[in-house]
């Protein structure tokens, strides 16, 4: 088959929903249907094929996106299976940038869950057209037009119903297509032979009733099928399903369709649908790339889905191969890639061989010769590139939109557990960070320790679990610190004098300095008043030097000195005996004795802090942020949700992002960032300095 000619013969899709809605099931049985599998996977057992993790299968959920190939109907379908914990949100944010389609799959109980208004929100940011599949329709409390309503009401969607469940709960046996008014009963364990038959009499009517509010839904946004409705004309089941195809892909709506997957029921009419109603990559608009600088008035690089086309590509993800190295998910837009081939990397600006390309089915691979416009590929031999680069023809560049992802939200302290371990872990942990973009790892520059950052405790105890499996690296886990400071309210004049006689050469150092404290922000200042030598200068270094050591570790509870200004006003010296050392130590003497003197308090880390969630839950979040100790500053609205922006001690922030999942089933999103350093409480010092006090600096 010419493969340009075979372009609209392509679907790529994603399977996106909540935690247990049935994706990975749906898929299992998609690729039992179409060939792909012999032998169905199953979740539970920890057989499935796309869930390939120890992880996964330990837990019986999706951590990573998985990618494979099927065909049906002599369209080759690819699939990205998705996670649906909120955990794990940028699996599903890169694969909805790089995808035609989506299927997204709702409980027929749980119906519209948290997760669910999550990923549809991301689907709408990059308007990729979708299909709704009910699952679950033989549990017990199914509830098929419940379902419809809420996608209506909570996703703010138009639903297309184009199935009518037949039987509920334990006795769902099949279902009615609307659009042809036929019934299709599965009658074989395996679910992959049905009989088609006229609907029982009883559904007859609201099988009517369904068709007619399909039209009328329809009619909306077609003027010429409106027309024809209004004359009452008959229309046909190919003008019904090019109809919905349009609407469709047009983002107007949505077709909703049924089924049981692990019953086996409904899987072939969900592929059809996946066929007949998400857009090949020609039904797309051409991708545009970004404008160069200095071009304002030209119009952006753009380029067609098709193969005569110079080639482009976006990496969306990278993934640790133990054998193989590092492979590079493509999504291909434009033209042809063979194996060997240069090309460029236009975000870095460097240029990389492709050694060989694959086509991915879960952690199986084949390899192929070439890749062209509309494929979704993986590549070796790419080893500086990162999640979100472009990748074009050296001779025709294009800059492509990046993948933007949320900042990580909470932290775990880690250190090696043996001296050995220490480089085996930063070589993990660069792997690890290269893969997942929101995942990121720093030192932390006041104690050495490592502090790794991800988007919730789920997703951080995993990357520890493959840092142990996978790369062999022992670390302790701990919660990191706050980094608390200490500054001065008060001014003061304070004088430090260090003598010290001892047979030979002694030590002579005397300053006098006034401390006062700065705004907020300011840091350390140092200035000499010292005229006529009453110090001299090559010693005036080492006062300041003093000053700094000393207020690296503050008075109060050992704590950072910040916000402080220090005046050296006068002082002496011995012609023998002085020496930058005797001035050093006779600084920080006499800066610690001002700083007792000076009214020294403690100050904390306090963020800034927004909250989005729906309505409902407004009074839980304010009251829980004011427990907190927390400031609500502002209340406002955005896209139909509520958004609370408060300031609040970082200190009572450990664990936020899980109690407030808790608190609002999960459909609340936060950001936090430090904001400034305000003064701790008084009844809270005493408990900090019972317990820092002596201690080494703490970090944050």
């Amino acid at each position: 088959m010419d493969r340009e000619a075979a372009l609209d013969k392509v679907r790529n899709i994603g399977i996106m929903a909540h935690i247990d809605a049935g994706k990975t099931t749906t898929t299992e049985r998609i690729l039992f249907y179409t060939g792909r599998t012999y032998k169905m996977g199953e979740v539970h057992e920890g057989s499935a094929t796309m869930d390939w993790m120890e992880q996964e299968q330990e837990r019986g959920i999706t951590i990573t996106s998985a990618a494979t190939t099927c065909i049906w109907r002599d369209h080759t379908i690819n699939i990205i299976d998705t996670p649906g914990h909120v955990d794990f949100t940028a699996e599903v944010e890169r694969s909805l940038r790089v995808l035609d389609g989506a299927v997204a799959v709702f409980c027929a109980v749980g119906g519209v869950e948290p997760q669910s208004e999550t990923v549809w929100r991301q689907a709408e940011k990059y308007g990729v057209p979708r299909v709704v599949f009910i699952n679950k329709m033989d549990r017990t409390g199914a509830d098929f037009f419940g379902v419809v309503d809420q996608i209506e009401d909570h996703l703010a969607a138009n639903p297309l119903v184009l199935h009518l469940p037949l039987g509920e709960e334990d006795s769902f046996c099949g279902m009615v297509d609307v659009i042809t008014g036929t019934a299709r009963v599965f009658v074989e364990p395996l679910g992959d032979k049905y009989e088609t038959s006229e609907p029982p009499a009883e559904v007859a009517e609201e099988v009517a009733r369904l068709r007619e509010k399909l039209i009328e839904s329809l009619a909306m946004f077609d003027e010429g099928l409106m027309e024809r409705y209004l004359e009452g004309e008959e229309i046909s089941v190919e003008e019904l399903r090019a109809a919905v195809r349009a609407a469709t892909l047009s983002g107007q709506a949505v077709p909703v369709l049924c089924g049981a997957a692990f019953r086996n029921k409904g899987v072939q009419l969900l592929l059809d649908a996946i066929v007949d109603y998400l857009p090949s990559p020609l039904d797309l608009p051409p991708v545009t790339g970004q404008k160069s600088p200095g071009e304002e008035g030209a119009e952006p690089p753009a380029r067609r889905a098709a193969n005569d086309e110079p080639f482009s590509a976006l990496a969306f993800k990278v993934m640790m191969d133990p054998y193989m190295g590092q492979l590079v998910f493509l999504r291909v837009y434009s033209g042809t890639i063979d194996a060997g081939t240069s090309v460029l990397n236009v975000s870095s600006g460097k240029q990389a061989r492709v050694g060989r390309l694959l086509r991915m089915h879960a952690n199986k691979r084949e390899e192929i010769k070439t890749a062209h416009a509309g494929d979704i590929v993986a590549a070796l031999g790419l080893r500086r590139t990162k999640t979100g680069d472009t990748l074009s023809d050296p001779a025709a560049p294009i800059l492509l939109e990046t993948i933007e992802f949320p900042a990580p939200v909470i932290s775990i302290a880690l250190e090696p557990k043996t001296k050995a371990e220490q480089e085996k872990l930063s070589t993990s942990l660069g792997r690890l960070s290269d893969e997942d973009p929101t995942f990121q790892v720093r030192v932390d520059p006041e104690t050495g320790q490592t502090i790794l950052s991800g988007m919730g405790e789920l997703h951080l105890e995993i990357l520890v679990d493959r840092l142990t499996r996978e790369y062999g690296v022992e670390a302790s886990v701990g919660k990191p610190q706050v980094a608390y400071r200490e500054t001065i309210r008060a001014e003061t004049a304070s004088r430090g004098r260090f003598v010290r006689q001892t047979g030979g050469r002694g030590q002579f150092g005397d300053v006098s300095l006034t401390i006062r404290p700065l705004p907020a922000g300011e840091g350390f200042r140092f200035k000499s008043r010292i005229v006529g030598g009453a110090i001299p200068r090559e010693y005036i270094p080492a006062v300041k030097q003093g000053v700094s050591e000393a207020m690296e570790n503050g008075v109060v509870a050992g704590f950072p000195m910040v916000d402080v200004e220090v005046v050296l006003e006068d002082g002496s010296y011995h012609e023998v005996d002085s020496s930058e050392i005797a001035f050093k130590i006779a600084g920080s003497m006499a800066f610690k004795d001002g700083a007792k003197r000076a009214k020294p308090v403690l100050l904390e880390p306090v963020m800034d802090v927004e909250v989005i969630a729906p309505g409902d839950f407004l009074g839980d979040i304010m009251g829980d942020l004011t427990s907190r100790r927390g400031k609500i500053k502002e209340m406002g609205e955005r896209a139909g949700a509520k958004v609370v922006t408060a300031s609040v001690p970082l200190s009572e922030m450990f664990g936020y992002a899980t109690d407030i999942r808790s608190m609002t089933q999960g459909r609340a999103n936060h950001t936090m960032q430090f904001g400034r350093y305000e003064e701790l409480p008084s009844h809270l010092v005493e408990e900090l300095i019972a317990k820092f006090s002596g201690a080494a600096v703490q970090i944050a």
